[in-house]
């Protein structure tokens, strides 16, 4: 077994190991395995017991605040095997710096996710520390409180019941998010040509509020991805992309984003597509797998989030991706969700009833059909060559007729 994320070999016992505790108690539960060679070599440890001794008083005297952990002997190979528990307490400290894994590496936290341990460890989010600035209006946010919920009265208790103000801190960073001003990076929504070099429109909503961002990214999308069509005497809206889909992606990535992060909600309109990227991975303990698959959700943003769903903004937590599967039921290319560990990608393609798959295409589109497998079992069930499969896998991929999930020999396929 290689070394990963959670593992890590030492063939001895010295003080460099102790980086890894603090990176094992800060980001996830992680093991050491002492006497492994880099290349995987066992080669024990001599007197283990008092290694184990050795690791333990390290660990104590070095790591502030010490974290659980647990240290095992394997009596045939000598080889000791340290697990450190993911703490509460964070941030664990090893000479006064934290430390993460950096796939199978071990290196120093930056300033910013420092920051988010210490708040981690309080308990707390970016979202409840106090607003940078205390004078501020609610305008857009008491409009949409009087249409979606009837509230004729609006006041401080207003804001408090909404978790917006405190006493002890005055407004949070969650109420200027939603104030009328703020400082805060928004949405840049960009209208594309035949390629990214011509750029046909582009608003940047910057320094106002979240709802009145999503009420200008609605009408951008409207402007290019619905239009009137008259039948007989009558007049119908027709949708390119569902109005639907864009709306949930939309607040999905202002509800869930990384607010810290000096960065902007992208949006990408193409003739045939519409791309959201939001600044921020995966909520931490929500898996790729528990995401594509939706109905759990661990809100980033809680308040936030909470307002939106008050609103009617969003639906229930956690069924963004299963409604925006559903809405494009129909459609032979589907919607993509990429994740990354900065960012998140929805792509909501242009709809199509029809398909443009070659033969080779359609036999591998029917086998993908609601079922999940390697490309070395559609090689063997198409009776395609694996690199003729790879290929034709590949194309499908970026026309948006199939997705892929896991990386890897853990790579699949599927269509439904």
């Amino acid at each position: 077994m290689k070394e990963s994320k959670r593992l890590e070999y030492k063939e001895s016992v010295t003080n460099t190991f102790l980086k890894t505790v603090s990176a094992f108690a800060n980001y996830g539960t992680g093991k050491i395995i002492f006497g492994i060679a880099d290349d995987g070599t066992i080669k024990g440890v001599n007197n283990p017991r008092q290694a184990c001794l050795d690791i333990e008083n390290r660990i104590n005297d070095s790591i502030d605040p010490v974290p659980e952990y647990t240290l095992n002997i394997n009596e045939q190979t000598s080889v000791i095997t340290l697990t450190v528990m993911e703490g509460l307490h964070k941030p664990y400290l090893y000479k006064s710096k934290a430390y993460r894994r950096n796939d199978s590496a071990t290196i120093a936290a930056d300033r910013l996710e420092f920051a988010r341990l210490v708040l981690e460890g309080q308990n707390s989010s970016f979202e409840e520390l106090p607003a940078a600035n205390q004078h501020l209006s609610f305008g857009v946010l008491e409009k949409k409180l009087s249409d979606a919920l009837h509230i004729e009265s609006f006041s401080l208790d207003t804001l408090k019941t909404l978790e917006l103000y405190r006493c002890e801190i005055g407004y949070n960073k969650a109420g200027e998010l939603l104030s009328d001003v703020n400082d805060f990076c928004g949405t840049d929504i960009v209208r594309f040509g035949n390629n990214i070099s011509i750029i046909l429109d582009r608003e940047t909503l910057d320094r106002r509020s979240i709802l009145k961002q999503y009420d200008q990214a609605l009408d951008m999308y409207r402007k290019y991805y619905q239009y009137e069509q008259i039948r007989g005497s009558s007049r119908e809206t027709v949708f390119l992309i569902p109005e639907e889909a864009f709306r949930e992606a939309i607040a999905n990535a202002l509800v869930h984003r990384t607010w810290d992060v000096n960065a902007h909600i992208n949006v990408a309109m193409f003739s045939d597509r519409l791309q959201i990227t939001s600044p921020g991975g995966l909520p931490k303990g929500v898996s790729e797998a528990d995401y594509l698959k939706g109905g759990i959700s661990i809100l980033r943003n809680r308040i936030i989030g909470s307002i939106f769903f008050r609103l009617h903004l969003i639906e229930n937590f956690g069924t963004g991706i299963r409604r925006i599967n559903e809405l494009y039921s129909n459609s032979k290319i589907k919607p993509s969700f990429e994740t990354t560990e900065s960012t998140i990608r929805i792509t909501l393609p242009v709809i199509q009833a029809q398909n443009n798959l070659t033969p080779d295409e359609e036999k591998i589109y029917g086998l993908l059909r609601s079922r999940l497998m390697s490309s070395s079992t559609i090689a063997k069930e198409a009776g395609f060559g694996k690199s003729k499969t790879v290929s034709i896998l590949n194309k499908m991929l970026k026309d948006g007729y199939i997705r892929v999930l896991g990386s890897g020999r853990g790579t699949k396929y599927t269509a439904d």
